[in-house]
């Protein structure tokens, strides 16, 4: 993610994650940035998260942003504002939690406050599985409105996203091709986390890129290897460069990456899935007029054989019909 962001060399700017954890997606970010070059922002619901993280600053030199870790509930109240606003940054990085119960404050993001911010909408409380409902919508709206102009961000994603055909995350998907600011998605293999079983993509924001957008299919990359008892996916160090090196050069490859424009995406009903974009290739093979005759005895003559056994099954399945009795 942070050698897909970092192309160049900046100064002075600002990094962010809404739920940074112990801050491992930061750290990387930073490093790709030069730590002297850059100020971390975040906040976290989880306490214990939040501290691991200031101990991070502390180890990757980068306490002067120690300051701006906050334990909190960054949907409900977010700290980092500019008065009444939220506050803006250069790079924002995130693997929010998909699904979450925040049904005891949901309706307190429903005001007129908020509608700017969570410009899709906001998941309704459904009468069951309260915990499947989809928070990481509210991180991801909440992502897009703290980005500065001209500034980029990576969110992981349930590839699930990608190509919902309705709801809020047609919505957020809409919204990024119809104001140009999304440079591709990575879809990835499965299980890439091996916590959880959900496919993920990771989906790259960039508020300038006027250009192609970058779609790359990686589900078929990485061996799988078990850790602990759970089964996980690792990319090699080459495979890792292949996805960097495609997506940074907008390269189309057979099978594997699109560069496509953002009046293509909105004629595919704003779909992300790269699949949807490859070429489908018809290969034809020239045989001769006594070859095509062979193959089609062939053919009539293996249906001519189904066609018998199904006779029989169904006069097979009529007599054993017959034979039931009420008892």
């Amino acid at each position: 993610m942070a050698a897909i962001l970092v192309t160049e060399k900046v100064q002075g700017v600002s990094a962010y994650d809404p739920s940074a954890g112990s801050g491992t997606l930061l750290m990387n970010l930073a490093h790709a940035i030069g730590e002297d070059r850059c100020t971390i922002y975040s906040q976290d619901i989880s306490q214990k998260s939040s501290s691991l993280l200031r101990l991070n600053l502390i180890l990757n030199k980068l306490v002067h942003s120690i300051q701006n870790v906050i334990q909190g509930n960054t949907i409900l109240s977010p700290y980092h504002k500019e008065g009444t606003a939220l506050r803006k940054f250069d790079y924002i990085v995130s693997n929010p939690p998909f699904k979450m119960d925040f049904s005891d404050f949901r309706n307190d993001l429903d005001t007129k406050a908020n509608q700017e911010r969570f410009f899709a909408g906001i998941p309704k409380i459904p009468k069951h599985a309260t915990d499947k409902m989809a928070i990481y919508q509210l991180f991801l709206q909440h992502i897009i409105a703290s980005l500065k102009p001209g500034g980029k961000a990576a969110v992981v994603v349930p590839t699930g996203f990608i190509t919902a055909q309705s709801g809020i995350d047609k919505k957020i998907r809409q919204k990024l091709v119809d104001d140009q600011m999304l440079a591709g998605v990575v879809s990835m293999p499965s299980n890439i986390f091996a916590t959880t079983g959900t496919n993920v993509s990771i989906l790259f924001i960039d508020d300038s890129n006027k250009g192609p957008v970058v779609l790359v299919d990686a589900s078929s990359l990485g061996e799988k290897i078990k850790d602990g008892k759970n089964q996980k996916t690792v990319l090699s160090e080459e495979e890792e460069n292949r996805i960097i090196t495609t997506f940074n050069a907008k390269e189309a490859i057979e099978d594997f990456s699109v560069a496509v424009s953002y009046a293509d995406i909105a004629a595919k009903n704003y779909s992300l899935s790269a699949g949807q974009y490859f070429d489908v290739k018809i290969e034809y093979v020239d045989i001769t007029p006594e070859e095509f005759q062979a193959k089609m005895h062939t053919f009539t003559g293996n249906l001519d054989t189904l066609f018998a056994e199904s006779r029989a099954l169904e006069k097979e399945i009529k007599k054993q019909l017959a034979g039931l009795r009420y008892e």
